[in-house]
């Protein structure tokens, strides 16, 4: 079980008690997801500030992630596609990202052969220049710290248990949405 506040007070070790968390199993859970909060914010401002190296406007974490998935595999991609791979269901705010980066010139419109409307987009070439950058910086100063660890984590199998999280919280939303009271 959790230490008390008691224990706290008398310097013994942290107070893990709290309204998410009756149980070891259940503390274990609330600092993970309190790590994924940091780790999320963190990862945030770095995409934000390492693309800031390579380009001079201000672009948020979401926006550069936008531009690097457009750019994988150097294929055009449609809005719904970047949103699926991005695990991302708020439409608005990826048009909002794409229009940013359109306007930056780092990626560009391409219409499918054959359609009128199906829009997709790819990285232009100051983009292609900016990303290969950004991939620069990242070995230089990203890569270069997590090699210092790589014999003591395994960040393939945090990518799993991470993905396996991801899966359960949808899971969990979706049971969620459907007993939402009603406003």
């Amino acid at each position: 079980m959790s230490v008390s506040r008691n224990a706290r007070r008398t310097g013994q070790t942290l107070d893990k008690q709290w309204h998410l968390a009756t149980d070891d199993f259940e503390v274990g859970v609330t600092e993970l997801e309190f790590s994924i909060f940091r780790v999320s914010a963190a990862f945030e401002r770095w995409q934000a500030d390492c693309l800031g190296c390579c380009h001079g406007q201000p672009f948020s974490g979401t926006d550069t992630a936008l531009l690097h998935v457009i750019r994988m595999h150097d294929r055009p991609k449609g809005i719904s596609e970047l949103a699926r791979l991005l695990k991302r269901d708020d439409l608005s705010n990826l048009q909002y990202s794409t229009r940013k980066l359109l306007k930056a010139g780092l990626i560009e419109k391409s219409r499918q052969a054959g359609s009128k409307k199906d829009v997709t987009y790819q990285v232009s070439a100051v983009g292609r220049d900016v990303t290969d950058r950004y991939a620069r910086f990242r070995q230089e100063l990203l890569i270069s710290m997590t090699r210092a660890t790589a014999g003591s984590t395994d960040f393939e199998s945090l990518a799993r248990a991470l993905n396996m999280m991801s899966a359960m919280y949808d899971q969990a939303s979706c049971v969620a949405a459907t007993h939402r009271l009603p406003l």
